[in-house]
Parts: C-alpha cells; structure tokens; sequence
C-alpha cells in the first residue's frame, strides 16, 4: 500500500545547508522509488492556521518509506535541515482505491457496539 512522508516546516530564513540538503535529496529518494508529490508550494488555509510550508514524498510502501529515512545517505543529509528549519515529520500509509468512509464508520460504530 502507498505510504508518504510528510513534513510540516516552519518558514525560516534559507540557510546555505538547506539548499545543499535539496540539492542531495533526490538521490537519496531514487532507490526506495521515493517521489515528491508536494514540495513547498503556496497554501491556502481553509481552516485554523498553518504555520510553514508541506511536503509530502509518495513511496510504494511503508518499508521503502521507512528505509528510506533510516538510510545512510538520509541520514548523511538530515542535520542539514534539521539544523536550521524547525518542523514535524511523519510517515503514514494511504488507503486503498476503495476506501469508504462510511464503511469506516460502520466498522467503527460495530466495534463500539453502538
């Protein structure tokens, strides 16, 4: 199943090493077939606030998602960002073609016993 890594990142001056670390990032993502499917880009905010900026890089799997952020040539890279943009990052798996909230609910509401 489809897992993604998002990054929520509170908007800070650009240090020198934060370009360096996006210029290295890409090579770390090719061999776990890591993509970014939002880097950055302008936020409207429909409800509450959201201080900073997304990302959120699609992998295959949690394995590959997971491998990906325990690997060396990540880790090489990481203190880069982390040194100068103050952030929350995650990894969660998506869902399949099918899913359906309702039925969600129902599983829920059964488990409850409600």
């Amino acid at each position: 199943m489809t897992a993604y890594a998002l990054a929520h990142l509170r908007r800070a001056p650009v240090h020198v090493e934060v370009l360096e670390y996006l210029e290295r990032i890409d090579a770390t993502l090719a061999p776990f077939e890591g993509r970014f499917i939002v880097h950055g880009g302008p936020v409207e905010v429909l409800e509450g606030s959201w201080p900073g900026d997304l990302v959120v890089i699609e992998f295959p799997d949690s394995t590959r998602a997971r491998s990906w952020y325990g690997s060396d040539a990540y880790q090489e890279i990481k203190p880069l960002r982390t040194r100068h943009l103050a952030g929350d990052v995650i990894l969660v798996e998506g869902v399949d073609a099918d899913h359906s909230s309702a039925e969600m609910a129902a599983a829920i509401r059964r488990a409850d016993g409600s």
